[in-house]
C-alpha cells in the first residue's frame, strides 16, 4: 500500500448479533436471539481488548442493531456518542459510504453497526489489501457479530474511497453459553 497523506483512521464494521425471527414481527423490529444477546457483549469485549474503541458509533435503527450496540458498548467504561441512522438499515455500499463520509474529521475511529450484505460488500470494496487472510475470510462469510477493522490515511472521512484501506483484522467473537 502506498503512502497517503493524512492521519491514520479506522473504520470498525460490526454486523449486528444473531437475531430472532418471531412470527408477525416486521424485519426492522426483530430483536436479538439468545445467541445474539451472548455474542454482542463478546463483540464489545473484543473491541476493548484490541484497543479499538470508537470515537463515534453509527448504528442502524433496526432493533437488532440497536440492541447489539447497547450490549457491546456496555462493556466499555464510557461509551462514545452514537447516532442511529435509518439510512443504514438495508443499505448498500453507496448509501453506507454516503453516511460514513458525513462523519466529522476529528473522529479517528468510527464504529459502523449494520447489516449484510451491505457491510460485507463495503469491507470488500474499501480494502485494497489485508493482513493475514482477512479478506479471504470476509469473502467466505461475514457472519453475525463479525468485526472487520479497516485502516486508512486521510484528512477527512469524505475522502474514504474504494481500494484505499487496509483490512487489519476480521474476527467473530462468540459469547459462552451459560
Amino acid at each position: 500500500m502506498s503512502a497517503r497523506p493524512g492521519q491514520l483512521r479506522r473504520l470498525v464494521v460490526l454486523r449486528h448479533a444473531k437475531s430472532a425471527r418471531p412470527a408477525g414481527v416486521a424485519d426492522h423490529d426483530r430483536p436479538l436471539a439468545g445467541r445474539g444477546r451472548r455474542d454482542a457483549p463478546a463483540a464489545g469485549r473484543a473491541l476493548a481488548e484490541a484497543d479499538c474503541l470508537p470515537d463515534l458509533a453509527l448504528c442502524s435503527t433496526a432493533v437488532r442493531a440497536r440492541q447489539t450496540w447497547e450490549l457491546a458498548s456496555a462493556q466499555w467504561g464510557t461509551p462514545p456518542p452514537v447516532r442511529h441512522d435509518g439510512r443504514l438499515y438495508a443499505a448498500g455500499v453507496p448509501e453506507l459510504l454516503t453516511v460514513v463520509r458525513e462523519v466529522p474529521a476529528e473522529v479517528e475511529t468510527l464504529l459502523l453497526i449494520g447489516h449484510n450484505p451491505g457491510l460485507e460488500e463495503l469491507v470488500l470494496t474499501l480494502a485494497e489489501d489485508d493482513l493475514d487472510d482477512a479478506l479471504d475470510r470476509v469473502r467466505v462469510k461475514f457472519p453475525t457479530s463479525a468485526i472487520a477493522v479497516l485502516a486508512w490515511h486521510g484528512t477527512a472521512w469524505r475522502a474514504l474511497a474504494p481500494g484505499t484501506a487496509l483490512l487489519t483484522a476480521m474476527t467473530v467473537p462468540r459469547g459462552a453459553k451459560r
